[in-house]
C-alpha cells in the first residue's frame, strides 16, 4: 500500500483549522486534541464519505458467541487470516464459546478490535480506542497496530489524552485552533545540554508555585504526581488535576532532582516516590503507573528504561 493524504483545507468549520496531513503506511500517526475539536474532526472525516472512523459504536451480535461474531465478520470482509489466529491475536481464545452479552466490556472491546482488523479498510482511523481500557486490552490494541504496520496499512489514531498519543503513535500531532503541529517524541534522548541550567538556591526550594486564575498556589514537592509539558509550559499534575507553571520542564528539572523527581520523557518529569509500576508494552514502549486516585500512566522513554531500573535497584 502507499501513504494516505488527509486534506481538510476546504472544510467549513468554526472550530477546526484547515490542515493537510500525510498518513504514512510504515508507522502509526496520532492526533491529540480536546474533545470538542476531536468531535469536529471526526465529523469532518465521516462527512468525507470515503473514510470510516472506528468508534466502537458499530453493532455486534450480542447473543452470538465471541467465535461466532468473529467468524461472521471474517467471512463478511473476506479476511484471509485464520480464525484461530484472530482469536489468539486479540486474546479471545479462552472466551470463544462465551456469548457476547456475558463478556466483560474489555473482552467486547477486543472483539471490536478484531472486527476492525478484519475489515481491511484503507486507511484505518480509530477514535479513543484505549480510553478506559485495562492493560491487557491496551496491549492487544498495540499488537494490532504492529500487525497493521507490518501490512503497510496507514493508521490514524485520534485521542484526547496526550499520554495515549505518545504511547500509540510513532508520530504524534497536536490539533489546536492555530493548526496541526507535531509533538516531539523522545526516540533518542541526546539533548542533555538543555538541562545544564543554574541550580542556585535549590536547597531552599520547598514550594513549587503554580497559577490558578489570578491566584498563585504553592505545592509541596511530595504531593506532586508528575509535571508535563503543554504548549511549551510546564503543568503540575496532581490526581488528574493540572496547574500551570511559569516555567519550562528544563527550568524546573534540576530544581526538583533533589526531591526525587526524574525526567522520564522529553515531555514528562515524574515523582519517583509516586511510581507504582513499570509497564512494558509491545513495540518496545514503556509507561509508568502512578500511585494516585486515578492510577495515571505516563510515557517512559525507551532510552530511560535501564536508568530507571537501576534507580529502583531492579538490575
Amino acid at each position: 500500500m502507499a501513504p494516505f493524504k488527509l486534506d481538510l483545507k476546504m472544510i467549513n468549520s468554526e472550530i477546526l483549522p484547515s490542515f493537510s496531513l500525510t498518513i504514512e503506511d510504515s508507522y502509526i500517526t496520532t492526533i491529540y486534541s480536546d474533545t470538542d475539536m476531536q468531535g469536529e474532526l471526526v465529523q469532518a472525516l465521516q462527512n468525507n464519505g470515503s473514510m470510516t472512523v472506528f468508534d466502537q459504536q458499530d453493532g455486534l451480535y450480542k447473543r452470538l458467541t465471541v467465535r461466532s461474531n468473529i467468524a461472521f465478520y471474517r467471512k463478511w470482509f473476506g479476511c484471509q487470516t485464520p480464525l484461530a489466529e484472530i482469536l489468539v491475536l486479540f486474546e479471545l481464545h479462552t472466551y470463544a464459546t462465551v456469548p457476547l452479552h456475558k463478556c466483560s466490556e474489555f473482552e467486547i472491546r477486543r472483539v471490536y478490535y478484531a472486527k476492525y482488523f478484519m475489515s481491511g479498510v484503507y486507511p484505518m482511523i480509530f477514535q479513543e480506542p484505549i480510553h478506559g481500557a485495562d492493560i491487557r486490552t491496551i496491549n492487544t490494541f498495540i499488537n494490532m497496530l504492529q500487525k497493521l504496520t507490518d501490512n503497510n496499512t496507514p493508521v490514524l489514531v485520534i485521542v484526547s489524552n496526550m499520554e495515549h498519543a505518545l504511547l500509540l503513535g510513532d508520530v504524534a500531532y497536536k490539533l489546536q485552533e492555530k493548526g496541526l503541529h507535531q509533538i516531539e517524541i523522545d526516540n533518542e534522548d541526546n539533548d542533555t545540554t538543555e538541562t545544564e541550567t543554574s541550580t542556585l538556591a535549590t536547597k531552599n526550594l520547598f514550594k513549587i508555585p503554580a497559577k490558578v486564575d489570578d491566584k498563585v498556589i504553592l505545592f509541596d514537592p511530595p504531593e506532586i504526581d508528575y509535571i508535563e509539558s503543554q504548549g511549551g509550559k510546564a503543568m503540575i499534575v496532581i490526581n488528574g488535576e493540572s496547574y500551570a507553571m511559569d516555567s519550562t520542564l528544563t527550568e524546573i528539572e534540576k530544581k526538583l532532582e533533589i526531591y526525587g523527581f526524574y525526567r522520564c520523557h522529553r515531555s514528562y518529569i515524574v515523582n519517583l516516590q509516586k511510581v507504582r509500576e513499570i509497564i512494558t508494552w509491545s513495540k518496545n514502549t514503556y509507561s509508568l503507573r502512578i500511585d494516585n486516585q486515578i492510577q495515571s500512566t505516563i510515557p517512559l522513554s525507551r532510552t530511560k528504561i535501564q536508568d530507571i531500573q537501576e534507580k529502583f535497584s531492579l538490575k
